[in-house]
């Protein structure tokens, strides 16, 4: 991918995921992907910097909540780290910093730190060995230490603990709060979080499974038993999200929030999974790297706090894939979208790292209580971006490519009246990987991720955090498509294809909201493009009453050639425009939206972006005779649903779509949503969908179109030519809820 300005400075090491998950816990499950993974830890450790050196343990015994010495992260903000930040700085590679937050309801006296929880030093400080019974079982040889700012450091004399067995308990008062020992980043947090990871995943092993575990953990056969070395990024990672702890709340009541957000548990859910997986079946792209064209849109509902007088509203948004154009002394250089697969050798062992980044432009609507709208174009947002820590990926099954993906923080506005730090909880990617495994040509994925946006004040050349703006939702599709330089788009001519868009258009004075749903065919012959596109509608009009509507999108585009500017020249990669009415330059915003090519041009993809069809995703297919009539697929997408009384994203997650012959289908939906409470002013965070199965007709409609309905739910779209791909709209419309969304299948392994 080109990164450009969104370096790796201060990066943290991703972790490597896990496959899909049965149910998102209260129970953890255990998935049927033997997923490989041991080097990938080993290819993390070695490219994981060392962090930016933010939090610590400040303690004086004159005044236990001084920590004059220590950056306090709650009001230091740095682009280009993802959310939790570190300090290893003059540690041995065998000691950890401790880092004690509480609740304020545990602490009240305590100072104050990111994600609202007070920074304490603890009345004792105790580390054991234990196993799944959570029980101490013995002492650890450890010497202790304090640094210069009054703050404890353990050193580990037998070596830092790479495994889950050896535990770190403080005590505050009357709470105990424990963490593992093992830590990647060395500045070990003992909080809601780590209790959680332990009372959660490690407690929640069998005995069998420890055993497991620790069999990988003390492998010294010569074999490399990768799962070894998942505990200490597991320990790491949770905690980049941010999600708040209450005032008042103890820290029994932290960790039933803490469980409540789907988004969270399903997380560390994937993460205890993994680290049960096996080494028989790893893969990884084996071409020394793999450049994609990546179409991206994220759709999102949050809460607003950024004006006073319509604080707590509810708000929609959109994102789109953008390019961004960057200008200095040296010249002008442009960043496309993309993602980056690329093969490394470790110790003999071929490992895939990935890398993306994604410019995005944003639109936004504010939903008040009393049924007011407020739409902030995307001149209001500067152009942002999405862009992921560089990190291992497991190719299971020579389909999926797996991976929790830690994203980086960043900063609009500097230099302005209004400095916004955006920051982004991690995500597990699972993304389906087609053509020849070892070079593919397409990865399709859906993913979620919270985040906040954080006014920011710059003091002495630092960000310093103060008001939170915005905590928004966000669940995004992905198609990524191999880049072939010197791709003709003359092989397009001649071809039929299936259609689907999903857009939404936000800030019309009639109807403020709009969520439009399309299906059709393109016949394309040379640039022209003849469009056939029915759409659904679901909308809210000023007066907030929610309508249903039909039409059509049909008629004459243009789709050119986009060439790419690159350090080599300008080359043509894939990439494409499309128009109304003229075909624009390769640096003019294209009338309609940017897309691109897969090599063998059987897929297409576009991120819309115009005040017609509003923003959001096309994806064409070409057409096929023949469509499964057996199989089992992952399913994954978004739907926007609207009432009277409140606005809802889920996001479909897990689920299975199962097809039982010519005529029937089988749909097991998971996932969460998110509702926006009209009239209360409020935002309900992401919770699980109770799971359930439908029983659905199953048409063909000729040329690889498909419909599937039952239940008050209909999925129509279309296969693509190989089989592997569903891109179906769904509507939901009878009840009092009218929803409409995408969905993307993709094949499970039998």
């Amino acid at each position: 991918a080109y990164r450009s300005e969104y370096g790796p400075s201060g990066m943290k090491p991703d972790l490597l995921l896990s496959p899909p998950r049965k149910s998102r816990p209260k129970a953890r499950s255990r998935r049927g992907f033997a997923v490989p993974t041991a080097l990938m830890f080993v290819t993390i450790l070695l490219t994981g910097g060392c962090g930016s050196g933010e939090e610590a343990i400040d303690n004086a015994a004159d005044a236990p909540n001084s920590f004059p010495e220590a950056k306090n992260p709650n009001d230091d903000f740095q682009s280009g780290t993802t959310g939790d930040s570190n300090n290893a700085v003059g540690l041995a590679a065998n000691e950890v910093r401790i880092t004690v937050e509480v609740p304020h309801g545990v602490a009240p006296e305590g100072e104050l730190t990111r994600r609202n929880l007070r920074i304490i030093r603890p009345d004792s400080v105790e580390v054991y060995r234990t196993n799944q019974s959570l029980q101490p079982l013995g002492s650890v040889n450890v010497s202790r230490r304090t640094d210069d700012s009054g703050r404890e450091v353990i050193a580990f004399n037998d070596g830092r603990p790479i495994g889950p067995d050896v535990i770190i308990e403080v005590v505050v008062g009357n709470t105990r709060i424990r963490s593992l020992a093992a830590d990647d980043d060395r500045d070990l947090k003992v909080n809601p979080y780590s209790e959680f990871l332990v009372t959660k995943v490690l407690g929640g092993y069998t005995q069998t499974e420890f055993n497991q575990v620790m069999d990988c953990v003390n492998s010294t056969d010569g074999s490399l038993c990768l799962n070894k070395y998942v505990w200490a990024t597991l320990a790491d990672q949770v905690h980049d999200f941010e999600i708040d702890i209450p005032d008042n709340y103890s820290l029994s009541q932290a960790l039933q929030l803490l469980e409540g957000r789907a988004d969270f548990t399903g997380y560390v859910t994937a993460m205890a999974d993994y680290a049960l997986l096996g080494n028989d079946s790893s893969g990884f792209v084996s071409a020394s790297s793999v450049d994609f064209n990546s179409i991206w849109t994220g759709f999102e509902l949050g809460q607003t706090f950024a004006e006073s007088s319509l604080a707590g509203s509810g708000q929609w948004g959109v994102r789109t894939g953008q390019e961004k154009r960057l200008e200095d002394t040296n010249g002008v250089a442009w960043v496309y979208p993309g993602l980056t697969l690329t093969s490394l050798d470790v110790f003999g062992i071929s490992v895939t790292s990935l890398a993306s980044d994604t410019p995005y432009n944003r639109e936004t609507l504010i939903h008040t209580r009393d049924d007011q709208f407020y739409s902030r174009g995307s001149e209001t947002w500067d152009l942002n971006s999405h862009a992921s820590a560089p990190g291992a990926a497991t190719l299971a099954n020579d389909t999926r490519l797996l991976a929790g993906r830690a994203l980086y923080q960043s900063v609009t506005g500097r230099g302005s009246s209004r400095i916004i730090g955006w920051t982004r909880n991690p995500y597990p990617l699972d993304a389906w990987v087609g053509g020849d495994p070892s070079s593919p040509d397409r990865l399709t994925s859906v993913h979620f991720s919270a985040g906040k946006a954080i006014e920011l004040r710059s003091e002495n050349g630092e960000l310093k955090r103060e008001q939170l703006l915005e905590d928004h939702f966000l669940s995004a599709l992905e198609i990524h498509l191999a880049r072939q330089l010197d791709f003709d788009a003359g092989t397009l001519s001649g071809r039929n294809y299936n259609l689907v868009t999903f857009t939404t258009r936000l800030g019309n004075e009639n109807t403020p909201v709009v969520v439009e749903a399309g299906i059709g065919t393109w016949q394309v012959t040379g640039q022209v493009v003849i469009q056939d596109l029915a759409t659904m509608t679901v909308a809210r009009d000023s007066s907030g009453a929610v309508i249903t509507g039909s039409g059509t999108r049909s008629g004459e585009r243009l789709m050119s050639p986009r060439p790419s500017i690159l350090n080599s020249g300008t080359r043509d990669t894939g990439r494409l425009s499309l128009d109304l009415d003229a075909v624009t330059s390769n640096t003019s915003k294209p009338q309609i939206g940017t897309g691109a090519s897969s090599p063998d041009g059987t897929l297409l993809a576009f991120n819309l972006d115009n005040f017609t069809t509003g923003d959001g995703l096309l994806v064409a297919g070409e057409q096929t005779t023949t469509v499964p009539v057996a199989g089992h697929y992952r399913l994954q997408g978004v739907s926007l649903g609207l009432d009277d009384t409140s606005n809802q994203l889920s996001h479909f997650d897990q689920s299975v779509l199962t097809i039982n012959s010519a005529s029937q289908a089988t749909l097991r939906l998971n996932g969460f949503d998110v509702v926006h409470r009209i009239a209360d002013d409020e935002v309900v965070p992401p919770a699980d969908i109770a799971e359930t199965t439908i029983l659905l007709n199953y048409s063909h409609l000729g040329s690889g179109r498909v419909l599937l309905t039952g239940s008050g739910i209909e999925l129509e779209g279309f296969v693509t030519p190989d089989q592997q791909q569903w891109l179906m709209n769904v509507r939901q419309l009878d009840g009092a809820q009218k929803a409409l969304g995408l969905v993307i299948a993709t094949p499970l392994p039998e």
